[in-house]
């Protein structure tokens, strides 16, 4: 009976005018820039972020999140045309659904995406209304040593568990950490890392740091491409499957979206993995594994699902915990906080019309992408015809204008040209952007716990191995750090 009046009281906040006008302007700029190939959730979610403060946050999130899971729409069209994903989570869909596109199947695969899609985030969204309330109920037992413990995991998780070299995502932790702790320190009030610049007295601009890493750094990436490649033609009629097209989605989508909800809640995991999972379980339960890579229907859907799946479930970790399943999260994260709310057990309770208003939101917002991509997949086509050095200057003046105004301040500008110019030299030399992130929003809360721990236990370090919960998660760090030794190890012997 608790749920349905829940239920009740989220979609009373969701299909408000208000709401319903966020929600479509959210899936709608997520979808252009998924179809974009090198512009991402995370340059679209960090230009809009200052264009929240003048909203109320249950709309500004609603908005914000439907970039993210509009943009995992989005991302599918270049990789099925132009073999270039959007995201690095639609990276999997080319493998099936570029040959499919040149097989005279670019149509089918388009409405293929869309439909496993929408499948994988309705499922993941049922559980996020399951199992969300029951992790912050149980996490209400919470202390700052267990927060401590999760929040380590969750860093170590990002960087260990992530495509790339498991020790080059620590030191981007690290490193993320370290500029977290930039400003002033609130117990002492003595300013920390600051060199001599007063604007950096109250920390580095989370909009800036944003920008820069996922905005800037990949117009720098693609300064020397003039034109965009050509694109065929995609029409209604040639989009729709054939029975048997018919009967071959929905197992696939089914897998699929219980592998991305259940990889998805795990924090610091996010889309990416989820999508390589449920390709290779697709490819090994399949009776024709042969045919994968040339155009084989499953491996397009199953990825589709996962990765959208894998979206939403992310939210069950960032609003029952306050620990960011992935960059985006953490961004999400860093914007309600910006609006003085700060997600963990206590955020259903205290802020009950913004949780389930934003979970009903989730369905509106899916329901609209739906609408949105399949009779509007001609016009995103025709969207990638834009050339590049047309489309990055516009997308760079947007961006200083959005670090300008977060604070009206002209050194975050700087700020974010630094942070651009290091993003493209992180790219350049494999080191990934996204555990930076992390460590940023993560590092400030996991010192305030880890101070607050040793003030109540008078330094003594044990004590984190005494409580069970907090125990469990350090054991499960521990596993996380070995695995990534045993994997360099296994590098270094596989070049000798």
């Amino acid at each position: 009976m608790e749920m349905l009046s829940n239920f009740g009281l989220g979609l009373s906040t969701a299909i408000t005018p208000e709401a319903l006008l966020f929600c479509l302007i959210g899936v709608t700029v997520g979808t252009f820039v998924g179809v974009l190939p090198g512009v991402g959730a995370m340059a679209a979610i960090s230009l809009a972020l200052p264009m929240t403060y003048h909203l109320d946050p249950t709309y500004a999130l609603i908005m914000l999140a439907g970039i993210f899971y509009g943009s995992q729409y989005g991302g599918s069209t270049a990789a099925i045309l132009l073999n270039l994903p959007g995201s690095v989570t639609n990276a999997v869909t080319c493998l099936d659904g570029y040959p499919m596109a040149r097989n005279g199947k670019a149509g089918v695969a388009l409405f293929v995406t869309a439909i496993a899609s929408f499948i994988g985030s309705s499922f993941a969204i049922v559980i996020v209304m399951g199992f969300a309330p029951m992790i912050a109920e149980a996490a209400l037992s919470f202390s700052s040593y267990e927060y401590f413990a999760v929040m380590l995991m969750g860093l170590i998780a990002a960087s260990t568990l992530s495509s790339g070299s498991p020790a080059k995502g620590l030191a981007a932790v690290i490193l993320g950490v370290l500029i977290g702790i930039i400003g002033t320190d609130v117990t002492s009030g003595q300013y920390r890392y600051t060199f001599g610049l007063q604007g950096l007295s109250d920390g580095v601009n989370l909009i800036a740091i944003a920008m820069g890493l996922f905005g800037i750094s990949e117009i720098l990436s693609n300064i020397g491409q003039r034109a965009a490649p050509r694109v065929g033609k995609v029409t209604l009629r040639s989009m729709f499957p054939n029975r048997e097209e018919w009967r071959r989605i929905w197992a696939p989508a089914g897998r699929g979206s219980v592998v991305g909800s259940a990889i998805g809640a795990l924090p610091g995991i996010g889309p990416t993995l989820s999508a390589f999972m449920a390709y290779l379980l697709e490819k090994k339960v399949s009776r024709t594994p042969e045919r994968f890579g040339q155009g084989q229907l499953e491996g397009v859907t199953a990825p589709e699902a996962a990765n959208n799946a894998a979206v939403q479930s992310g939210f069950i970790p960032t609003l029952s915990l306050g620990i960011p399943g992935d960059a985006v999260m953490a961004l999400l994260l860093g914007a309600m906080m910006i609006h003085g709310i700060v997600p963990g057990p206590l955020f259903m309770t205290e802020y009950p019309e913004m949780f389930w208003g934003l979970i009903m939101s989730f369905w509106i917002g899916n329901i609209l992408l739906l609408v949105l991509n399949i009779p509007l997949n001609g016009l995103w086509v025709r969207i990638l015809a834009i050339p590049y050095h047309v489309l990055y200057p516009a997308i760079l003046v947007f961006i200083c204008i959005g670090v300008y105004s977060a604070r009206n301040n002209v050194f975050d500008i700087y700020v974010a040209l630094f942070f651009g110019v290091l993003g493209y030299l992180m790219n350049r030399l494999r080191y990934p952007s996204a555990p930076l992130l992390l460590g940023f929003v993560l590092g400030p809360l996991l010192e305030e716990h880890f101070r607050r721990s040793m003030l109540l236990s008078r330094g003594e370090f044990g004590v984190f191995l005494d409580r069970p919960i907090s125990a469990t998660f350090l054991a499960a760090t521990a596993l996380m750090l070995l695995y990534a030794v045993y994997l360099l190890l296994r590098q270094w012997r596989a070049r000798q």
